[in-house]
């Protein structure tokens, strides 16, 4: 299980605060997005445990995830990636799976890299 480094309270206040700037068309500040992008890597971590998918956020963050075969070393046979903005609309249900990486904004390459059995990971507004 992945240690959790951002307090619920804070990570969730900080997913909201994400989630409002990108209502009023702008984007929350740095460390606004940083706090709610970790976060929310930590609860994938948690409620889908596992290294066999490593999902990077950057420059904000990193996890492994999804039950199966562990990766060790080098590029991992199953990456996700994707920019913070598209992220934070994807666990907080804003943005379906499936039209993101159909728009190009996630680019997921592996047979696990599909995260659509784990997300949204929270729902607007809560």
């Amino acid at each position: 299980m992945a240690r959790r480094r951002i307090p619920a309270p804070e990570g969730e206040t900080a997913l909201r605060a994400a989630a409002a700037a990108a209502d009023q068309g702008s984007t929350a500040d740095r460390k606004i997005l940083a706090t709610a992008v970790r976060y929310s890597l930590e609860e994938l971590a948690e409620r889908a445990p596992g290294n066999s998918v490593e999902v990077r956020v950057p420059p904000f963050g990193v996890t492994q995830c999804v039950a199966g075969p562990r990766h060790t070393r080098g590029t991992p046979p199953n990456v996700i990636e994707t920019d913070a903005a598209t992220w934070l609309a994807l666990v907080t249900g804003e943005q379906p799976w499936a039209d993101a990486v159909a728009a190009g904004k996630v680019a997921a390459s592996g047979q696990r890299a599909d995260l659509s059995e784990w997300l949204p990971l929270f729902r607007a507004g809560q």
